[in-house]
């Protein structure tokens, strides 16, 4: 049994011993290669500030040993420099890890930093820094090994030097200068001192390049102080002569933090040249001398005291017109009941007071009224005409408002046939374009008023969501090149970065609601006129429309709103949030000053608003395609010309001509009639001077984009809408004057106290602390100290005149025909 149970297992024993026979071999055999290729491991004490000349080869590895005392209230920094001598050493680097406590520091030198496109740039001189490790002993010795290692087998030269930064610790208001370049980078501790919980880094050079890197990290090991990796932790920011980061006490726990200034491999990043590409992808390519002088300073930022101050200061501004808006209100108020309201009556009757007018518009029946097809008079005089009161219109408001459809008007072919009788005179008075119902009209532009309510609160709520997300990628990634702040004036609040641009746009915001208040007040009193059946807010002066101003004071606020957002983080995406209602502003004062003359004719809210939505189109198309694309400068240039030449005609026929396929013919014949049988001048002199001037403007700024090609089209678009603006106000004001007319002292007064304000506040604008049109850190080379409490910027004080300036603008509008209320509306021009 036992001899069959061997005969059994016999195999597999056999095979057993093999493989262990086998097995032994190879560990023999191992074991003597790993003998025969052992390393020789030299460990040497080391000293500080000895420069230490050495070779390695692969068979040998060399310890430096370094011992120092690190005492808890005084913090010295250890700097590693490393030179290889050595001519090839790229192909076989040596390899260089500096052993610590609680850190570990390993470089090859020569170091290889790669650049765009794979580039690469060799350092045979590097410099690094070492990260402290924190103690808790009062004084506490630290050992530390720099191990030298390579894998070539022909010797390579290089030298080692430890020494110590005695200046490694920041202090607050002291400037201090350093050298840095790509392989020897630089950074510094910085603690707050007791009672500061926020100060401002600022770094400085004369040279603008090479480019190099700022970065505020907190005290831990590693600390990421190259080209590659800088980015990965704290808050950084590229510069060429300046950069500043404001720093708050409460992101860093140990109440410290490092300031780490690095060398970029190229400039570009900096708006500086590109380099050629590699003619191959290995290829080395030598960077030059790229060593920068550079020097930090630390300051203090303000305290609290300051944000409230500030906060105060912009109140009281924007509260103080208020104020002023009460009492010129309560003296007018004054004026008017110890001044009774005189209004027209028949010839040879007399002049009664308020008070009788209920009487006076039982027998107002009895008033002519002139026929409309009548013509002003021939001699085209532009002053005040001596012409019969008959020809006040008589109507009650009772018949006034027997119709609410605007739509009558329009139906039937002899109404169409008036209009063309009426809007074609030689001379139009506003009688001949205010014959459409009040309340028709009156509803008409309160759509103005609700439509921009609607368009700002769909338009507001994205825009808050995406600056917020903006904000937190910023204090997430602490990247503050996404953002183009003036750094030097950015005062944090919470999470918002620059809490005084967002704060001076409050401006808008109040100064938009007292404009409300003031025109809610003048319809009122207008609307209890008509209640009271007064003549002169029945037919006297210019047609009292609300809603288009209504809707001015509302954009106004939506633009302190906006541009509020904006300023979370502005940059070159964010900007058409700041110029989207500035083109609603515009456009909306250019419609009231059409409508105070043409209140029947002028563009309904949704034209309006839909021609503005195709601005505001363009405008982010501009953003995203127009840098450099001759393309959609051409496309736009055609169009720009195209609407302005349609615009002159609406405006010259008054809206009575057609775009068809007839409309060619029609030209071609005007042309002949007109130019080739015989030179006949303008039928509408003033009009067609207007609109030779508008398209004079308008080509030109057309060709100047064309030919320059800007790269902040939404500015040059807004441009374009202001320039339209100011030439039909010029225009309007001009042709006031011609008429006879004459500007009341309390319009003159906004007119040229809004005159002054804009030249102030265009002043302040073109101090330019930043600007998206350059990259981050060419930017930054704008940045200025705060001008006002130590709190407020240029572009603050640009904030707070040019929201003064709107408001005096948008007042100039209200009060400017003042002076016509008194009078009949068959008197007052249309211009």
């Amino acid at each position: 049994m036992v001899l069959r149970r061997c005969c059994k297992f016999g195999p597999v024993l056999v095979w057993f011993r093999l493989g262990y026979v086998v097995l032994l071999w190879i560990c023999v055999t191992h074991l003597r290669c790993a003998r025969a290729e052992t390393k020789t491991v030299v460990q040497k004490d080391a000293e500080f500030d000895v420069t230490y000349n050495d070779t390695v080869t692969s068979d040998n590895q060399t310890i430096y040993a370094f011992n120092h005392t690190v005492s808890r209230n005084k913090t010295e920094g250890v700097r590693v420099t490393v030179d290889v001598l050595s001519e090839g050493a790229e192909s076989s680097p040596i390899l260089f890890v500096v052993r610590q406590k609680q850190a570990v520091l390993s470089f090859q030198v020569p170091l290889i930093l790669r650049g765009l496109y794979q580039r690469k740039y060799p350092y045979a001189h590097v410099g690094r820094t070492l990260c402290q490790p924190p103690t808790r002993s009062l004084t506490e010795t630290q050992y530390f090994f720099v191990d030298v290692s390579t894998l070539s087998s022909l010797g390579t030269h290089y030298q080692l030097r430890i020494s110590r930064v005695d200046s490694f610790t920041l202090h607050t208001d002291k400037k201090f200068s350093f050298t840095a370049s790509p392989s020897q980078p630089q950074y510094f501790k910085y603690v707050f001192p007791d009672g500061v919980d926020t100060v401002i880094v600022k770094v400085n050079s004369e040279m603008t390049f090479p480019c190099s890197v700022m970065s505020i990290q907190d005290i831990q090991c590693p600390v990421y102080d190259l080209d590659n990796n800088v980015a990965f932790i704290g808050m950084y920011q590229t510069m060429t002569k300046t950069a500043a980061i404001t720093v708050q006490r409460k992101d860093f726990p140990s109440n410290s933090f490092y300031v780490v200034v690095v060398v970029k491999t190229e400039d570009e990043a900096c708006g500086g040249p590109l380099r050629f590409y590699p003619l191959r992808p290995d290829e080395l390519i030598d960077a030059g001398n790229r060593s920068k002088t550079l020097d930090v300073v630390v300051s203090p930022a303000i305290s609290s005291d300051v944000y409230v101050m500030g906060m105060l200061f912009c109140l009281g501004i924007f509260l103080s017109f208020y104020l002023l808006t009460f009492l010129v209100a309560c003296v007018e108020n004054k004026r008017s009941v110890d001044r009774p309201t005189v209004v027209y009556r028949k010839p040879g009757v007399t002049p009664v007071s308020p008070y009788e007018y209920g009487s006076f518009v039982d027998n107002a029946s009895t008033l002519s009224s002139e026929a409309i097809t009548d013509s002003i008079a021939s001699d085209a005089n532009y002053g005040y005409m001596e012409r019969s009161l008959e020809s006040v219109a008589g109507r009650s408001r009772q018949e006034s408002l027997s119709s609410i459809e605007e739509d009558d008007y329009d139906t039937l072919a002899d109404i169409d046939s008036d209009k063309n009788i009426v809007r074609t005179k030689k001379y139009l008075c506003v009688s001949d374009l205010a014959r459409k119902d009040k309340r028709v009209l009156s509803k008409k532009y309160q759509i103005y008023f609700w439509n921009i309510a609607t368009i700002g609160v769909f338009y507001a709520l994205p825009v808050i969501q995406l600056v917020i997300t903006y904000q937190t990628v910023v204090n997430v990634t602490g990247n503050q090149d996404i953002c183009y702040y003036n750094f030097l004036c950015a005062h944090p609040l919470g999470n918002l970065s620059a809490f005084n641009n967002i704060l001076s746009n409050l401006g808008y915001v109040m100064l938009g609601l007292l404009f409300l208040l003031i025109v809610l007040q003048r319809d009122v009193i207008h609307s209890r006129a008509l209640d009271r059946n007064d003549l002169n807010a029945l037919e006297c002066g210019i047609p009292k429309h609300f809603g288009l101003f209504y809707a001015m004071g509302t954009a106004l606020m939506m633009e302190g709103l906006l541009s509020a957002c904006y300023h979370v983080c502005p940059n070159y995406t964010n900007f058409q949030f700041d110029t989207s209602f500035m083109y609603m502003i515009a456009g909306l004062c250019v419609l009231k000053l059409y409508q105070k003359r043409h209140p029947d004719i002028n563009a309904s809210a949704y034209t309006a608003y839909a021609c503005l939505a195709a601005v505001i189109f363009f405008s982010v198309l501009g953003v995203v395609f127009g840098k450099g694309n001759m393309v959609f400068w051409i496309v736009f240039s055609v169009l720009h010309i195209l609407a302005t030449m349609l615009l002159s005609t609406q405006l010259y026929y008054m809206g009575r001509w057609r775009l068809d396929s007839g409309i060619l013919r029609r030209i071609v014949y005007v042309i002949y009639t007109d130019c080739i049988r015989q030179c006949s001048g303008p039928m509408y002199i003033d009009r067609m001077v207007l609109l030779v001037m508008g398209n004079i403007v308008n080509w030109s700024l057309a060709a100047y984009g064309l030919l320059k090609t800007p790269n902040d089209f939404a500015s040059y678009l807004l441009a374009i809408a202001i320039c339209n603006l100011l030439l039909y106000f010029a225009f309007y004001i001009i042709m006031k004057l011609r008429s006879g007319e004459r500007i009341q002292c309390m319009a003159m007064v906004c007119i040229l106290f809004t005159a002054v304000v804009w030249g102030f506040a265009l002043f302040f604008f073109f101090q330019g602390l930043s600007t998206w049109q350059k990259t981050p850190a060419e930017s930054r080379e704008h940045n200025r100290d705060c001008i006002v409490l130590s709190f407020f910027d240029d572009h603050d004080i640009w904030h707070f005149l040019s929201s003064i300036a709107m408001f005096g603008s948008f007042l100039v509008l209200l009060t400017m025909d003042d002076d016509l209320n008194n009078v009949q509306r068959d008197k007052i021009f249309v211009f």
